[in-house]
């Protein structure tokens, strides 16, 4: 701004300085001596236009200024109000989400009081029709009379009793009916609402007149004879038949864990415990062909035996050694540190982690290090950089030599995914302070976008083909034959779909003294920490926080 007056000023002293040139003129004009064939008129007329010019070109200069600084003002103007608007969009949907999550947070404290609760002082039973006493639905000590006489009295009065649910009044009636089938089949079809189902089976065990012997006889179809062990990783039905006999066994110690500790000896009788000791001895040959490696820390088969000892207390009919043999195929099992707390390992998880280790699983045995209070010993930030280091080497092994496009991609992925799952872990245990994610972070940036190079690489190189006519003559539209190319046999809907399990297991932190155990049970807790997984291993999608 003060240039612009500093140029107005100097524009406007023309004036004065071209009337001194006027008269310097006619003083040179008047010196006969010298003869000048230029006209003062033509000098005046020159520097007059100079000056218009000047004027018109700065007035000008002006406008486009004023213009400028107009559009500066308006601009922001409309950059405050985009600011005020997305200040006030952010405050309300801060608002909105707080509102979620305080729902959220009192449904789960809820939900939490009702599990700490016993079920025995929930109205579940409504009422009696014989009214000839308390069953065991009641959950009150025995007074007199044999295990077995209990049994059978607890069998008849269920018939008469009325159990209360929340949302399924069908898992009732299976129960009472004692339909290990029907109940494996009302499972299966209502998978999508799992959680809601898995909260209400412990309720409905109490119709059953015996809800051990009704678990047991829904392990009948855990090795169909039909189905060898290598073909039963690629049977769906079969995994989910399978997840569903552990999800009842975890809810058969959720319903011993509510009744007082007098009247538990009337479910789990001596002769349950022989019929649940039969099935295990059976079981147990099979668990003896299965590779330590085979399932990655995740064997189905592996974690039924254990909870199958669990549930009925018969782990001490076995040996400890071959169940300490079992433990690193369920490193991955979200249950696998209560299991191992339940059945008195936990003085061998040391020798656990070691396997792990050596097995290359460092993800699993910082889990379980931080489950079983071992990180001092066993080291997070070192079992990780290790998990790195031999990603790492496969990777620049491959690099190194002529190896093949499919063999390189295979390393690559690998060192990705190793990434990943180390960036998890640290997340999952925060240990961001002594394990900074940054350059793990700049490193999977890398990997993925040599990956999407190489892919396009691939798409430009690929040829394409012309598929030529029938005759053989040019190329045509190609006719499709409906009634060849239609698949006129529908795909039969699988009964058990496949499961899905997106992230490693993270374990919570326990102590072998927090709920008190019943002839051996699972103390079952659903701790925050367990995400959208339940503790029977099934994975169900929850409603987004927003």
């Amino acid at each position: 701004m003060e240039d612009t007056q500093s140029v107005a000023t100097l524009m406007d002293s023309t004036t004065s300085k071209i009337h001194q040139l006027q008269k310097a003129f006619a003083e040179l004009e008047s010196h006969r001596a010298i003869t000048l064939n230029l006209k003062w008129k033509q000098l005046e007329e020159h520097f007059d236009g100079l000056q218009r010019s000047l004027k018109r070109r700065f007035t000008e200069l002006e406008e486009q200024e004023k213009e400028f600084e107009t559009k500066i003002v308006q601009s922001k103007e409309l950059l405050e109000k985009h600011q005020a608007a997305v200040v006030a969009k952010e405050q309300t949907s801060l608002e909105r989400l707080q509102e979620k999550r305080d729902a959220a947070v009192s449904a789960i404290a809820v939900a939490l009081e009702k599990q700490r609760k016993p079920y025995s002082a929930e109205p579940v039973v409504i009422n009696n029709e014989d009214q000839g006493g308390p069953s065991f639905l009641e959950a009150k000590p025995m007074v007199s009379g044999t295990t077995e006489n209990c049994t059978e009295d607890n069998r008849k009065r269920s018939e008469n009793a009325i159990v209360e649910v929340k949302s399924y009044p069908e898992l009732v009636k299976l129960c009472q009916d004692m339909d290990p089938e029907g109940l494996h089949k009302f499972i299966s079809d209502n998978l999508k609402n799992l959680a809601a189902v898995r909260e209400e089976i412990p309720i409905a065990f109490r119709a059953a007149g015996d809800p051990a012997s009704l678990v047991l006889d829904s392990l009948k179809g855990f090795y169909p004879s039909e189905v060898s062990i290598s073909d039963a990783k690629k049977d769906a039905n079969l995994l989910g038949l399978r997840r569903t006999c552990i999800m009842l066994m975890e809810c058969l110690s959720i319903l011993l864990t509510t009744l007082e500790i007098d009247f538990v000896p009337s479910i789990i009788s001596e002769n349950v415990k022989e019929h649940a000791k039969s099935i295990a001895e059976d079981w147990k040959p099979k668990l003896d062909e299965l590779d330590i490696d085979a399932n990655n820390g995740n064997s189905l088969e592996a974690h039924a035996f254990l909870q199958l000892l669990d549930t009925f207390g018969i782990n001490s009919n076995f040996n400890q050694d071959d169940l300490f043999k079992l433990l690193p195929m369920v490193s991955r099992r979200r249950q696998a540190a209560d299991l191992c707390r339940s059945l008195g390992l936990s003085d061998r998880m040391p020798g656990v982690l070691d396997v792990l280790v050596s097995k290359g699983r460092h993800i699993d045995a910082v889990n379980l290090a931080f489950a079983f209070d071992l990180t001092e010993r066993f080291s997070p930030v070192s079992l990780l950089k290790s998990h790195l280091d031999e990603a790492t080497k496969a990777s620049s092994h491959v690099k190194s030599g002529n190896a093949s496009p499919t063999v390189q991609n295979d390393v690559n992925e690998k060192e990705l995914a190793a990434l990943k799952s180390v960036i998890k872990c640290i997340e999952d245990h925060k240990l961001q302070e002594q394990y900074p994610v940054d350059p793990l972070q700049k490193r999977i940036l890398q990997l993925e976008k040599a990956k999407a190079d190489k892919k396009r690489a691939t798409e430009v190189v690929k040829p394409q083909t012309k598929r030529p006519r029938a005759n053989g003559v040019g190329n045509g539209p190609r006719v499709a034959n409906t009634a060849t190319d239609k698949n006129f046999y529908a795909r039969t809907t699988d009964r058990y779909p496949q499961y899905v399990y997106d992230r490693p297991y993270a374990y919570p932190v326990g102590t072998d003294t927090h709920v008190p155990s019943f002839l051996g049970s699972t103390a079952y807790n659903v701790l925050p920490g367990h995400g959208n997984f339940f503790g029977n291993g099934y994975h169900y999608q929850a409603a987004y926080l927003h």
